[in-house]
This record gives structure tokens, sequence and C-alpha cells, in this order.
């Protein structure tokens, strides 16, 4: 593994993982991803920024050992979960006199989480400092980016951001610094629309405390480093505000063909409208693109058929998602086929609480969709393409 400088006394020791393709069993990672660590040396104290996921400690410690750091002061955790806390304890074994500064919150999540004598930690506030001698690392709270104990920490005289989650993205490459910006934001886009977004409202007043700062450099957790911190922060301020786009998100899931000719049919009248549609085939779908769209979607529209009286399971599957990541959709609504019966579209509903939508018309077919089907979906195009400008958008 490679080590990379970020600035003067400032290096990147950590890990890339190529080859990962789940992150927590539950979201693909088609690029890989990176466990950031960093290592600050000022003039009397060395600090470390994280630790990596402890599948990947050699790697660390082999690092460390090319870079010849005989002691560690200090080991920053701005975010307890195990990827980037899991290798604390290997590295105060091998650093027995370092101690782990983090906030009061995480202190307490380490003690559980890594069984972490109490003696070991050095517990920081709001704003405050460490000096490292010609260095001085300031931390700021950041609570659920993505969990309730995370902050970021600053280093002043350099004027990089180490944001952990915050700003990040599941992206591997040689380079430290980001070159393709288009590639990264799709990736940063991912990441925000699959971990960040359910905590939007919070992160709206992050964003707003960042500004206080002068920054040069993000240093994330995961991903590449921003030496153009302007394009990621824009990126956040787009992703975060309430505006949305003149866009309908559907997915769906087809069993005998009925819903899909709905979905297809409903595409069209839309596209003929000056809308954009982006339907998404449940069966083949990567739930991450599913996501990157449920963004800047002004209306999302589910589509199942009936199976014995409920949703198809994909479809309940993709309702708790959207539910859970709380999109800034204005409007929803189902659409789909029944046999005999049931209460889908009930179901479908009692699953999106979370979602400050206006529910609009709902088209259920029994068999295949016939003519006065047919208009009726043409009548939900229009009742979406008069919403969307009600918006000007």
């Amino acid at each position: 593994m490679a080590i990379q400088k970020v600035k003067e006394n400032v290096f990147s020791v950590g890990v890339k993982h190529w080859d990962r393709r789940l992150f927590d069993e539950l979201v693909p990672l088609p690029d890989g991803t990176t466990y950031n660590s960093y290592l600050v040396e000022g003039s009397d104290k060395v600090a470390l920024i994280e630790t990596v996921d402890p599948e990947t400690l050699n790697d660390l410690f082999e690092n460390l050992k090319t870079h010849n750091v005989t002691k560690i002061d200090y080991v920053i955790v701005n975010h307890a979960e195990q990827d980037h806390s899991g290798g604390i304890p290997a590295v105060l074994a091998e650093y027995p006199e370092a101690k782990v500064v983090t906030n009061d919150k995480c202190r307490k999540m380490l003690i559980d989480l890594l069984n972490i004598s109490e003696d070991k930690f050095l517990v920081v506030k709001n704003e405050e400092t460490l000096s490292l001698g010609d260095k001085t690392l300031q931390f700021l709270l950041t609570p659920w980016v993505h969990w309730p104990e995370t902050m970021v920490t600053y280093l002043k005289e350099d004027n990089i951001l180490f944001s952990c989650d915050f700003l990040g993205s599941h992206f591997v490459s040689s380079e430290l610094f980001v070159k393709n910006e288009a590639k990264v934001y799709q990736s940063a886009k991912r990441y925000y629309a699959e971990i960040m977004m359910p905590f939007r409202k919070k992160i709206i007043g992050h964003l707003q405390k960042l500004e206080n700062l002068k920054i040069d450099i993000i240093a994330p957790s995961h991903g590449q480093v921003y030496d153009n911190p302007k394009m990621i922060l824009d990126a956040y301020k787009d992703w975060t505000s309430d505006n949305v786009k003149n866009e309908v998100v559907i997915p769906y899931i087809s069993m005998h063909g009925s819903t899909k000719k709905m979905v297809e049919y409903l595409t069209d009248a839309l596209i003929k409208r000056d809308i954009v549609v982006k339907p998404f085939n449940l069966t083949v779908t990567d739930i991450g693109e599913l996501a990157i769209e449920l963004v800047d979607a002004c209306t999302i529209v589910i589509a199942s058929p009936t199976v014995l009286t409920g949703p198809h399971p994909s479809v309940v599957y993709a309702s708790a998602l959207a539910n859970i990541l709380k999109p800034k959709a204005k409007f929803a609504t189902v659409i789909g086929s029944f046999g005999w019966g049931g209460k889908m579209v009930e179901k479908i509903v009692g699953m999106l609480g979370n979602l400050k939508v206006e529910l609009l018309s709902t088209v259920m077919v029994k068999g295949f969709p016939k003519e006065n089907d047919f208009r009726a979906l043409d009548n939900l195009a229009d009742e979406i393409f008069e919403k969307h400008k009600s918006l000007n958008i």
C-alpha cells in the first residue's frame, strides 16, 4: 500500500479496498471503497486521524512502518462505526502511549463496541482545540452525520477538513486527489443517497457551520481527497435543498406483464409531457441507482402486481427503502394490477409515513389494462404534469 502526501507533514496512510462490493451487508459498492486514515505530524505531537476496517489492519501497520512512525500521541476518532474505529485496539497495543481523542458520546460508544479502557480517552467538546506544536486540531460536533456521535476535525494551519463520512464517497483510485469530478460526483451522490439523505435537515445545519472555516482541502474517511472543496460542498447544498427536478421515478415489478404494460404506457405519457422518467425494474435494479434518482425526483410512482392481498415483496423492500431514505419528493402514488382483490394501495401507502408527500390518484387494474385503464394513466400523467408545473420546475 502506498503512503500519499496530502500537505507538508500530513499523509494519507489508510487502505484502498479495491474489490469490496458490499458494505454493512447492505450497500452495493460498484467502485470499491477506501478506509482513509491520516497522519498529522506536528513539531511536538503526532496524531492519527481515524483507523481502518479491522480486516485491513496489516496494511495500515505496513504504511506506518514504511513511514517510520515510532510514536503516536493521539488517535482522533470522528465516528465510532467499526470501519473507522475497529483498528483502535490494535493501534493502542502497538503505540501504548497514545490517547483516544473524541467527544463524550463517541467515547461511550467506543467503550461499548470495543471495550477500550476509560483511562485511554481524552474527551473534547465542540470547537475545542488540541495542539500538536506547530499544528492545531479543532473539533466540530456534527451529530447525525450519520450517527449521533459524529464530528469532524479541522487542521487550522493547513485549512484541511477531515470530514469523516460527511462529504465522502465509496470510490477507489490510485490518485489521492479528485481528478475526474464527474465520476466522483456520481459516487458521492450515491453515497449521500444511501447513507446521508435520511439526515438531510441536520446536514443543512452542519454545512452552515463549515461556512465559518477557510477550507482548502477536504479529506473524508471514504473516497478521494478534494483539493477543490467547492465541488462537493456545492453538490451537498443542492442535494440537501428543498429543490426538486421535473422527474418521476417508477420502481416496479411485473409478474405476468400487466404492470409492466402500465409502466411502459405511463412512461411514454410522461415523456410526451416533457417530464424526465426513470423506471426501475426491481428484478434487475441496483438499489443504489434507485437511491441516486430519489435524491432529486419530484414524484415517485410505485408500481406492483398484487401478491395474495398485498404488493410484491420486492416492492415492499423498495417502499421501505424510500421511507427510510426520506427523499424530498413532493408527490407520490401507486399503480398496479390485481386478479381478484386485495389492499395493495393501502399497504404501500402505509409504508410511506416518513415521506412528506401529497398522494396523487391511484390506478389499479383488474387483469390486463384496457382502454379505460390507459385513459386513467393519461389522466394521472396530466395530474403529475400540472403538479410539477405548479412548482415551476
